[in-house]
């Protein structure tokens, strides 16, 4: 499945899917004359059918338009790859013996070549970097080392069992797919590829992202955490939780307060009030280390329900 945007994007048509039972390539809604030329390569190969959506609803909508019409059409497998031509479609065999092997979902790994890494801007390195460490998170998949790479290959069975409405059609699609894949029980695996940047442009603003993505990541992981240890279940990372939340912010609160107080009279905390404070916040620190140590190594609860 190939998103299309521009007319130059179309040379990774030419490198995709020779073997596939189908190729779709979504437009969406493109202001050049994209669409008439895959109408033309659509007529003379019927393995490639068109998804054109009425408006632009970014790379998440055209997507979903294309899971759609892949369950409808009865695929095994959705392989995505965007037509920026920086994805290498050769590594599409080694993503589909993946999911021959039991994955669930195989995406691309740009982080084990430390050379081809180079290649990438600075600013989109960190920006990566940075927004994987939240997505990890908020995901639950600790193990995925880049999670914002958008090449990926997905079982339609998997797809199936996804919840579209919590899908986001815009740049946050890969987030937001990954995050919700956590309560599929997806195994998810990755295979190293290389970094290809050339001369395109990116629509991704990274100071945008950086100011919408938090917050949406913040809900994803509350949501995560209040389904994962105290609605379907309770255990001992709750206890963690349960204990070590309030009074780490117990510790924060009461030392403030008291540092404010004294400050106002010019005078040094009495010692035993000092340590209320330390106490509070060292033992609730702890607590969240212990609940996020449980967090990363225990085993996803709706894997472990399939």
């Amino acid at each position: 499945m190939l998103q299309i945007t521009e007319n130059a994007q179309l040379k990774e048509f030419n490198s995709f899917g020779g073997e596939a039972s189908a190729r779709w390539l979504c437009t969406n809604n493109s202001p050049d004359n994209t669409l008439q030329i895959l109408n033309k390569i659509a007529s003379a190969n019927d393995k490639v059918s068109i998804v054109s959506n009425a408006k632009n609803e970014g790379v998440g909508g055209a997507m979903l338009t294309g899971f759609s019409k892949a369950m409808e059409s009865g695929f095994d497998v959705i392989v995505k790859i965007d037509g920026d031509g920086q994805m290498d479609c050769s590594f599409i065999e080694k993503m589909i013996d993946k999911i021959a092997d039991g994955a669930d979902f195989v995406k691309g790994n740009r982080f084990f070549d430390r050379e081809l890494l180079s290649q990438m801007p600075f600013i989109r390195r960190l920006w990566n970097i940075g927004v994987g460490f939240m997505v990890k998170i908020a995901s639950g998949y600790y193990n995925i080392s880049d999670p914002a790479n958008g090449f990926f290959c997905i079982k339609t069975d998997t797809v199936r069992k996804t919840n579209f409405n919590n899908i986001a059609k815009r740049f946050f699609f890969e987030s937001s797919l990954l995050i919700e894949l956590y309560y599929t029980g997806a195994s998810i695996k990755e295979i190293p590829m290389p970094a290809i940047y050339a001369d395109e442009k990116s629509n991704l603003s990274v100071f945008k992202t950086l100011v919408t993505f938090p917050p949406k990541l913040l809900r994803a992981f509350i949501r995560r955490i209040a389904l994962r240890y105290f609605i379907y279940d309770f255990n001992i990372g709750s206890l963690y939780i349960l204990f070590g939340l309030p009074t780490f912010l117990f510790g924060v609160a009461f030392g403030g307060t008291k540092w404010y107080q004294y400050s106002l009279i010019n005078q040094t905390a009495p010692t035993g009030t000092i340590m209320i404070a330390v106490l509070a916040i060292v033992l609730g620190f702890q607590s969240l280390l212990a609940a996020a140590q449980y967090d990363m190594s225990a085993k996803n609860m709706f894997e472990a329900n399939e």
